[in-house]
Order: C-alpha cells, then structure tokens, then sequence
C-alpha cells in the first residue's frame, strides 16, 4: 500500500515533564528525535505578554527562571480542572493560575492583569505542534493523525481536553490509549514467551500515578490469530506525581524562610534545584546544592534516607491505588507474572523496593520507563493505520458514570471497569406532579451522592405532557466510544420527546472555543511561521558566533589581516541582527538575517581550515 494510501499515525506521550513522538514501522516501535538527537521534548513552553508562544522545550526550560511570569510547565496538572481544583498547586508555581471561562483554569501571562490569558490546551497544543514537526522532519513526509496518550484516572473533561489540544496543534487525535494501556503494548510487542501472562504497570509520571492490571495473551504464531490485550482494573490519582515530591523538597530548601517574600523567579529556582537533588538522590547517597535568590543564597544537605523519610507516604499513597487495582481485578500479587515500571519517577531506588515488596517480585525494568508509553501509543497506532494486524486492545473506563437523582444521590449507569466501547441504559421517571421538564445532571466517580462526585455536564429533557409522579417513562442512554468519549441521550417513551449531548465539561472549552482558536491559529499562521524561523535564527547564530570566537582566539596570529577584517566584518553584522531580532523579532528581515549567518559560515570556513591544521600539527 501506498503511503499516501495508508498515512502514517504517530504515538505520542503527552507527559507533565517531557513529551515524545514515536512510530512503529516494519523495524518495530522507536522513538522520532530531533536533529541533536534528542528524544525527550520538555513540557515546557514560553509565552509573551500578548499570548504568543515564544519557546518550547529546551529553550523554554533553560530561560525558565529569566522569564518565570510566562514560562509555563506542568501544565497537564491543569488540563480540564477548575481554577479551584488548581489552588493547591499554585504555590508552587512560577505562573499565575486565574479563572477563566466556564470556570476553566487559565495562566494570566505577566505580572499584570492586562497580560494575556492562555488554557491548559493551548498550551499542550504548543508542545503538540513541536513534537508534530519533530515528527514531519524525522519521516520526510506530513503527519496529521495520532494516538495521544493520557492517565488511566483521567476524567472525561481531562480527556476532552486533550482531545481538544490536539485538534488546535493541527492533529486529528484518532484515539486515546490509557497510558500503562500503552506500556502493556509497547511491553507485549517485545514478548518471547508465548504464553499468558498477567502483568501490573505502574505509572509514576512528573504529575499522575496510575495502575493498571492487563492480561495479555499472544495468539499462536503463524497463524491469523490475535494477540489480546485485555485490561481487568486501573486505578490510580491525576494529581500524583514527582512534582509533589519536588514540593516536598522545595519545603526543606524554603524552610525558615518568609514565602510570601519569595519572587516567582525564586520560585522557579527552588523547583529546578529541587528536581536536580530528586534525581542526584536515586544515584548517590546525599547531595548539597546552593541556591541563589532575590533575598540571599540558601544551602541545604539531604541524604538519601532523609529524602525516603519525607517521600514515604507519597509512595504508599501509589500502593494503596496497587491494592485496589489488584482487589478489582479479583487477584492477590502472587498471581501477577510481572511488574512493569512506567514514568521517570519510578528510578527512584525506595519506589523500587516497595513495589517489589508488595507484589513480592523484583519490577521489569528492561523497558526504558521514559519511552515506553509512546512506543505504545505508536503500536496503537500503527495497529489503527493497518501497518500491524493481529492485536486487539480492550480498555476500560477509569470512574462510574452515572446520574444524579432525586435527594442528590447518584444512580450508577456505567460501572468503572468497564470494557469500552461500552453502552447502557437505564430508566428514570418524574419526582413531581404534572412536571413538563427534566434537568439530567451526569456525574462521574465512585461516591453515592452527586455533591461527592465530579460533575461533568447537564442537559434538559423538555416538552413531556403533564402527567402524575413516577407515571413518566424517561430511558437514558450512556455511550462511551472508544476514546472515552461520552454521549447521553434520553426519550420519554410515552410521548416519544427526546434530547441529547456529548458531554462537555462544565469548566472545558466549548466547540466554539475550540473553532475559534483554530481560525486564530489559522489567521496568525503566516507571521507564527515567520516569528518561529527568527527565532531559530537566533538560537544558531549565537552558537555560531561563540564557536567562531573560541577558535579565533586561538588562531589569530596565524591568519591575514585582510581576511580577518572580512571575518570580523560578517561577525559583526551577524550579531548586530541577533541584538536587533531580539529585541523585536518584526525589526529584522528573516531572508536578510539567513544571508548573514550563511555569509558568516563561509567566512569561517578558512579559520577552520587553519584551526584543524594548527591541532593536527600539534
């Protein structure tokens, strides 16, 4: 088949910390780097004032610090919450987290209320796109599909969210796979053994945990049979993850010191220095670090143990989701084959142990736990576009969907656990004499009243004649599509008056939201193109001229005067556009500045010549 016949569908982890693309072609899943050679992107991006992204990834997390009001990172712990739901991160971060439409959680850039607000899915779009070109470059050919990873304990505004991201970056989001779901495919493709195994994956990411049980039984080879990948349970909690126990370090550094005095560039600077002990600590057995800030400099020792002491109940928190996952799945640890460890944050060495020591045997750890859930989602993927045959996936649905009824109690309509697609009905009726209306509030969780749960969505059943309470025969219908996805609808099945909705969450985007960014990203997409080459212009040219001049200085006295006035010419003119390009990007002609950093390296080309032959000689 051609490939213009059969396009390419990508994987990719959309991750707090780091993101990554991934394909899976006739040599197998692998992750798409960029031209350093770079698999991991950071989830990072940086604005300006007016809304536009500047930076992201490396570039964004490197200046995190200089620019802490508008370098946004973490921001998949925002993904379809509240701006209350955010409130306990917010101390934490170097950003501002305000409210915005329909309750949504928004950044409001800069320091004063006249700055721009982006969403949570703006921002992931940002990180989509670059991962999206990442991928366009690695396969010479475009790419407009994907499997988008997400946590398993996503709700369905979370993932609508993820699914909107998508769209604005320019993807079509064709499914979204469970992250473990996708460590079990990715970890199922490599297989030797064809025999049934049951496995536990336990997710530790920047910002969510999850746990999910999955029987994977490989078809016979040889034949047309079907590897089955069925999950029996998940659990787990969106918002645990190592960026709490960069919080809980980020406590020992600030200790004694007056927060409410700490600026938003301290801040970024105690969650980098943070981050750095965090990992220093699964290798050694203390670290020190000094950290600069606005009102002096702070040091702080931990050890080893010290950092166990403080992230033990973190840690117990994930086995206690292990325990539930493994009790709904009706099976003790003796009965898991194999653990499968996800996420950066499981290096940590006391992560390790436990999990050993619950499921009573040493976690699979072959696996590079950074990559493996792209790996997957690209295996979903090619399995979606045709490339794969022979693999089946069966997911489950991560919380209890249902309806709130009279006295705010919750009536159960879809079970959590659930194989999706799933579908179900149940029947309602009127609480009230001669009611002509009903509200259907759709809730999501595991508590028996609506108060308890997470609300994801009302929709009105009008028009029903006048009759006597309970008389009324209203069925509502919840389907859930292979993404998630939910759609309601209801009829009164006397009168035959019917209404519907996909649920959209009650602080989400709306479809005209989402429509609305994609004509602005549409309407900017000439000057965003233009704005993007200065500044890669910019990021090459200072490497250049810093390269050039640590090698003139030390061939100087061997080259000619007059070809060092032509070097030192192009030189000049190169970093006189970087100062001007930065200062603002619309005050330099892009062709222009290609020119002068195309000028430069031919004028380098001699002092090269001469350097080589200077070491060689030497």
């Amino acid at each position: 088949m051609s490939p213009a016949a059969n396009p390419v569908i990508v994987g990719i982890d959309l991750g707090t910390t780091n993101s990554l693309v991934a394909v899976c072609d006739e040599r197998g899943p692998r992750v798409l780097k960029d031209a350093a050679g770079r698999g991991l992107l950071p989830s990072v991006v940086r604005y300006i004032e007016d809304g536009r992204a500047q930076e992201v990834g490396d570039g964004a997390r490197r200046h995190a610090r200089e620019f802490p009001r508008t370098t946004i990172a973490s921001v998949k712990r925002l993904m379809g919450r509240s701006a209350s739901d955010a409130a306990a991160d917010a101390g934490y971060l170097s950003y501002r987290v305000v409210e915005g439409p329909n309750r949504m959680a928004v950044v409001r850039l800069g320091e004063t209320e006249t700055g721009a607000t982006v969403s949570p899915q703006e921002v992931s779009a940002a990180i989509l796109r670059e991962l999206k070109a990442r991928a366009e470059a690695a396969l010479g050919a475009s790419v407009s599909r994907a499997v988008v990873t997400v946590p398993a304990y996503f709700d369905d505004a979370q993932r609508q969210a993820t699914r909107d991201a998508g769209r604005l970056a320019g993807l079509e989001v064709v499914r979204t796979v469970n992250e473990p779901t996708a460590a079990a495919l990715a970890y199922g493709v490599g297989l030797r053994q064809r025999t049934e195994e049951t496995i536990a994956v336990y997710d530790l990411g920047g910002g969510t945990f999850d746990v999910s049980i999955l029987r994977v039984t490989p078809g016979e080879p040889g034949d047309a049979s079907t590897d089955f990948f069925e999950v029996l349970s998940t659990a787990g909690d969106t918002h645990l993850g190592g960026d709490d126990a960069d919080h809980l370090i980020v406590e020992r550094l600030s200790a004694g010191l007056d927060r409410a005095a700490l600026t938003p560039g301290d801040a970024a600077a105690l969650k980098a220095a943070a981050e750095e002990m965090k990992i220093a600590l699964s290798e050694k057995d203390s670290v020190a670090r000094e950290v600069a800030l606005s009102t002096g400099t702070v040091s702080a020792r931990i050890t080893r143990a010290e950092l166990e002491a403080m992230l033990g109940p973190w840690v117990e928190k994930t086995l206690l989701s292990c325990r539930r996952a493994l009790r709904d799945a009706k099976l003790t640890a003796e009965q898991i084959d194999r653990v499968v460890l996800v996420g950066g944050s499981t290096r940590v060495p006391l992560v390790r142990q436990r999990v050993e020591e619950v499921f009573g045997k040493p976690p699979y750890t072959a696996l590079n736990p950074d990559e493996v859930v792209a790996l997957g989602a690209a295996v979903q993927g090619a399995v979606m576009s045709g490339d794969v045959r022979g693999m089946l996936l069966l997911d489950v649905i991560p919380l209890s969907l249902g309806i709130e009824t009279v006295g705010g109690a919750v009536a159960k309509v879809i079970m959590r656990n659930s194989n999706v697609p799933a579908r179900a009905t149940e029947m309602f009726s009127t609480g009230v004499d001669n009611q002509t209306g009903i509200k259907l509030n759709i809730v999501q969780g595991e508590r028996e009243m609506a108060a308890d749960c997470r609300s994801l969505g009302e929709f009105h059943l009008r028009g029903l004649p006048p009759m006597p309470a309970g008389i009324p025969q209203v069925e509502v219908e919840f389907l859930v599509d292979a993404n998630g996805v939910l759609n309601v609808s209801a009829v009164e099945r006397r009168s035959g008056q019917r209404a519907g909705v996909q649920v959209i969450p009650s602080h989400g985007l709306t479809r005209d939201d989402v429509d609305r960014m994609e004509r602005e990203a549409l309407t900017h997409a000439k000057e965003d193109m233009q704005r993007h080459r200065v500044v890669d212009l910019i990021a090459n040219s200072r490497l250049d001229l810093k390269w050039i001049a640590e090698r003139l200085d030390k061939v100087r006295p061997h080259l000619e005067p007059a070809y060092m006035v032509e070097l030192e010419g192009a030189a000049a003119a190169l970093r006189d556009l970087v100062t001007r390009a930065e200062a603002d990007w619309r005050g330099v002609d892009a062709n222009a500045f290609h020119r002068a950093k195309e000028a430069l390296d031919k004028a380098s080309v001699r002092m090269h010549e001469v350097s080589i032959a200077r070491t060689l000689s030497g």
